[in-house]
């Protein structure tokens, strides 16, 4: 199935970062899921597709990396880039996530001038990979 069509799930809780995140995608041209905790968005998710998933590790209800295992749990859950994003910005960080199996990891705050660009290059290194 091509996900080409198929939405950015944008999990954040701080409304300010995720309306932010929005615009820069919807700039880029990516239509945007957005969901403010994650049990919403595991639910969402159980039914839809979506072209990436860019999720912060600290949730209210599910934290970033229980979200990531229901996602590889999933059938197609490989397939699909997952990028944490977090405030915890210490290289050991990084290198914790990619092990744990996200795709990549931005740390906050983001790069508001590259962040869009980082995204695609995320997805596109995943398709390369399949």
């Amino acid at each position: 199935m091509s996900t080409a069509n198929n939405p950015i799930c944008l999990i954040e809780d701080n409304k300010a970062i995720r309306k932010m995140f929005g615009i820069l995608l919807n700039k880029a041209g990516y239509q945007i899921q957005e969901f403010e905790d994650g049990k919403t968005a595991v639910d969402w998710l159980n039914t839809n597709s979506a072209l990436c998933i860019i999720v912060d590790i600290l949730l209210p209800d599910m934290n970033g990396t229980e979200i990531l295992s229901v996602i590889r749990n999933q059938p197609d859950g490989g397939r699909v880039p997952v990028i944490a994003v977090t405030g915890f910005a210490h290289p050991s960080d990084r290198e914790k996530y990619l092990a744990i199996g996200f795709d990549d990891y931005i740390s906050k705050p983001v790069d508001t001038t590259t962040f869009a660009n980082l995204v695609k290059q995320i997805i596109e290194n995943k398709k390369q990979k399949m």
